[in-house]
């Protein structure tokens, strides 16, 4: 039901005829022709939040028995009491939003908390793991819970710090790819598409806040069935920005459509903020490196034996299995000798020029004392791969760019670890980026569902993103700021945040990553485990969440290099930056569920504990997070420090100015002359934040938008 139409029901019931006139009037204007986009504000989400203790004053469902399978009631009750009856909390609830309300009594085990989207909310984070692999860079972190609520909760931490933010809404298909209101969005329902506009456009109001308003990005992916809709609305709802929108073949050989052409493509809007300018990048799309060709020939003109391919480029190349790289190269193997008789090398692989689909003998692309003097210019790299035909692809510099090089036409921008140099084109030959990408590296089935296979096996989750369509949007965003904040809250397996550590690896960047995801269950899994008995909020259940499930063991493999069985991830990563990916990343992660809090509890300060991460995260994510101030009532962590006891500002104060890299200093105190006083004292880099003022202050501005 749309918002107008229940308040037509609400003023129908106060004043009947109020009610038929206003519906009249209502209809008359709905006549009249309006340009610009036009849809319901439906009435506010309403989301269940499984695992918040049922407090006195909650908004809740009644859940189904367990082992039901149908959906439960979907009344709204306010809870008015709650009592022990026989060791069990029993409430006494009362129904919302009707004529004649009825009453209950229910234990509070068979509720559910509900939020609605105008709810006024006092979040906090718990802690629920974190893999660290360098102490000195910034975490990225994975925020478990509803995704307007962390939006809200970050313009706390956030407002005005996101430097970019890339996200791949639910593309309102019809199929169960998203829920409104607890229900799922069938492709037959009317109002589908205003309720998507309604749902993207709370989020984004909140989103444009957290931008940066001098110089930002946003970076929406969305396909045919709202992308005129979602063009719309981004103009609406950033007035002043640039916008463009981007087609991308993810998918060459098209997904197969009965009656209508067979869709490759998907659309990215890119919404520039403030003065955000694109950078020149080679090709459209990644860095300005020149192009590498591989060293395998792919014809069969090429193939072993044939006069194109010649005589002297059939010949054994010998990895070293310990390093990877190339540690001999072999004599030429006459026509007709079969290569399976060439002896092996101890401590090596050897490799010959054969295609992995048929089997054919090729040729390589250069004789082996070419090969061999590029190699040892540092212009030939190796990659491991996982075919058996084919266990290293080669690549190499061709002989006219090695010239340019010795010439200074081309730039040598450093090395690689594996000793090959990085070479980039001059600036003159760099271009803007095009509006039209058709890249294989985006391909969404081998660098988004194959890739995240090899990372998690077994653990399946639908449409991932390509890894590098993504990498490359966001460089284009980020090239210039090295230590950028991305955002992504509709994280779902953590490509952005996976992008955002190959970005870093590529310039030695120290970019941090937010990524929000709820921990819903498929609506085909959800069914299943209804019939166990199952319910969310239980562990069994809650295992299974796209967040537990997927997000976070994508993101602790990524960094770990290793898979949550404890194997070593098989594969390399391609393209712009090419290493096993079982290397791993030198990078830090912190995973937080989203909280609820009680205001009376944090202004007398006994939900700190709960509070803390998100000090830390308005700090910078760096860092230790600061839980406990001990006996003295302070304490100080490498980016802020934190002050309760004011009886021992003079050493808070002396030990934050010790430390250099302490930025921000929260005072807890509801005494304005004591927070002067200490203010005061500060040094003038350290900025001042009053607790818990600033806090309740935020949310109790936002409650009841």
């Amino acid at each position: 039901m749309s918002r107008l139409t229940e308040l037509l029901r609400q003023a129908r019931k106060a004043d009947k005829q109020l009610g038929d006139d206003l519906e009249k009037e209502f209809a008359a204007l709905l006549k009249r022709r309006t340009f610009g986009l036009v849809f319901e504000r439906h009435q506010p989400e309403a989301v269940e939040l499984p695992g918040r203790t049922v407090r006195r004053g909650d908004k809740v469902r009644v859940l189904p028995p367990r082992g039901e399978v149908k959906q439960g009631d979907q009344r709204l009750w306010r809870v008015e009491q709650i009592e022990r009856v026989d060791g069990a909390r029993v409430a006494h609830l009362l129904e919302l939003d009707a004529e004649d309300p009825e009453t209950q009594v229910v234990i509070t085990d068979a509720l559910v908390v509900v939020a609605e989207f105008n709810d006024r909310i006092y979040p906090g984070l718990v802690e629920t793991g974190r893999v660290e692999r360098v102490g000195d860079k910034p975490f990225h972190t994975v925020i478990n819970a509803e995704n307007y609520h962390a939006l809200e909760m970050l313009t706390y931490t956030h407002r005005g710090k996101i430097d970019a933010i890339y996200i791949d809404p639910p593309y309102n298909t019809g199929a169960k790819d998203w829920k409104y209101n607890n229900n799922y969005v069938e492709g037959d329902d009317d109002y589908r598409h205003s309720k998507w506009l309604a749902f993207m456009e709370r989020r984004l109001e909140v989103a444009r806040e957290l931008l940066n308003p001098e110089d930002s990005v946003l970076i929406v992916t969305v396909d045919e069935k709202e992308y005129l809709r979602l063009g719309m609305l981004l103009e609406q709802t950033f007035p002043e920005a640039h916008i463009q929108m981007v087609s991308s073949v993810i998918n060459p050989k098209g997904t197969a459509r009965t009656t209508h052409l067979s869709r490759t493509d998907e659309f990215i809007f890119f919404v520039f903020v403030g003065r955000f300018s694109i950078p020149s990048i080679a090709d459209g799309s990644g860095p300005s490196e020149i192009r590498w060709r591989y060293l395998r020939r792919t014809d069969v003109e090429s193939r072993r034996g044939t006069s194109k391919g010649g005589k002297a480029q059939f010949y054994p190349i010998y990895v070293n299995d310990e390093t990877g790289l190339i540690d001999t190269i072999g004599e030429p193997l006459p026509h007709g000798l079969d290569r399976r008789s060439i002896q092996d090398r101890d401590g090596c692989t050897t490799v010959f020029p054969i295609r992995e689909e048929d089997g054919m003998e090729m040729n390589w692309g250069l004789t082996g004392p070419s090969l061999r003097s590029a190699l040892d210019q540092g212009f030939v790299r190796s990659s491991r791969t996982e075919s058996d035909l084919q266990p290293f692809v080669f690549q190499y510099l061709s002989a006219p760019n090695i010239k340019k090089v010795a010439s200074g036409e081309l730039e040598v921008a450093g090395t690689r670890p594996d000793g090959s140099k990085i070479v980039l084109l001059p600036q003159g030959k760099s271009s803007r980026p095009a509006t039209a990408w058709r890249n294989a590296s985006h391909d969404a089935g081998a660098y988004g569902t194959t890739m995240l296979r090899s990372l998690i096996p077994s653990r399946k989750f639908p449409f991932p993103k390509s890894l590098y369509a993504v990498e490359d949007a966001l460089r284009l965003a980020t090239l210039a700021k090295p230590a950028a904040v991305v955002l992504d809250f509709f994280s779902g397996s953590g490509t952005t945040a996976h992008a955002v550590m190959r970005l870093n690896r590529q310039d030695g960047g120290r970019r941090q990553c937010i990524s929000v995801t709820n921990n819903e269950v498929s609506a085909e899994e959800q069914q299943a485990l209804r019939k166990q008995g199952l319910r969310p909020g239980d562990a069994d259940w809650e295992a299974l969440g796209i967040c537990d499930y997927v997000t976070k063991p994508r993101i602790r493999a990524a960094i770990t290099g290793e898979t949550p069985q404890g194997e070593p991830i098989k594969g390399d990563y391609k393209f712009t930056d090419e290493f096993p990916m079982a290397d791993g990343f030198e990078e830090n992660a912190a995973f937080f569920t989203l909280t609820y809090e009680a205001p009376l509890s944090v202004r007398h300060n006994r939900a700190f504990e709960r509070i803390a991460p998100m000090l830390w995260m308005k700090a910078g994510s760096q860092g230790r997070i600061i839980t406990d101030l001990g006996e003295d009532g302070w304490d100080v962590a490498e980016t802020y420090g934190v002050l309760e006891n004011l009886d021992q500002a003079g050493d808070f104060v002396a030990r934050v100015s010790e430390v250099e890299s302490v930025r921000t200093a929260f005072i807890v105190t509801d005494d304005d002359s004591a927070f002067q006083m200490v203010c005061r004292d500060l040094p003038s880099a350290v900025l001042p934040v009053r607790l818990y003022e600033s806090y309740l202050q935020n949310f109790t501005l936002r409650g009841g938008r």
